[in-house]
């Protein structure tokens, strides 16, 4: 018997958004700096309101609150708005929020590995070596924050094609 699967159409508008910005971080890095703000400040805002989404839904079919899901939503939801409002203030703290950012998506994304499991070893595997590779990237932000500016747009484009594919992956297997 076919199981029909439906498509987690946040997760894949994510995915397709982080695949973007990668793109745009690639092309043009010196000049994408105030961009790479705004496109960052527009998916914390929608990533934000996603995670309280999946918080409240995960709530809703286990009972489990998912603290974590609502608390980084919310921090999300107002660093969205902050750097939406204050760019330059978002360019010279790039390398930081994207340290804060990555570290943070990547740690919660690691407390969901037992569900991971649950959509086969492949899946497993390959959450777990996204959100390792995203707590690297981002010490590598944090703490080294003059050689990240000069590599700031490599390394978020890697990121965000890494962290694209896992957010349209996911949306796909859904």
């Amino acid at each position: 018997m076919n199981e029909r699967k439906s498509v987690n159409w946040g997760g894949l508008i994510l995915g397709i958004l982080f695949l973007l910005i990668a793109l745009l971080a690639f092309n043009n890095p010196a000049g994408s700096l105030s961009a790479l703000v705004i496109f960052f400040a527009i998916i914390a805002i929608i990533n934000g309101i996603f995670s309280i989404v999946v918080r409240n839904q995960i709530k809703n079919m286990t009972g489990f609150r998912a603290t974590a899901f609502l608390v980084l939503g919310i921090i999300e939801l107002i660093l969205g708005i902050i750097l939406l409002f204050n760019l330059s203030a978002g360019v010279i703290a790039l390398s930081y929020v994207f340290a804060v950012w990555f570290i943070a998506d990547s740690v919660r994304n690691l407390f969901f590995l037992d569900h991971a499991r649950t959509f086969g070893n492949g899946h497993y595997w390959l959450t777990l070596f996204i959100n390792i590779i995203g707590i690297i990237v981002g010490l590598m932000l944090f703490f080294d924050p003059i050689v990240s500016a000069l590599t700031v747009s490599f390394l978020v484009g890697l990121y965000f094609i890494l962290i694209g594919i896992f957010y349209i992956i996911n949306s796909l297997d859904h």
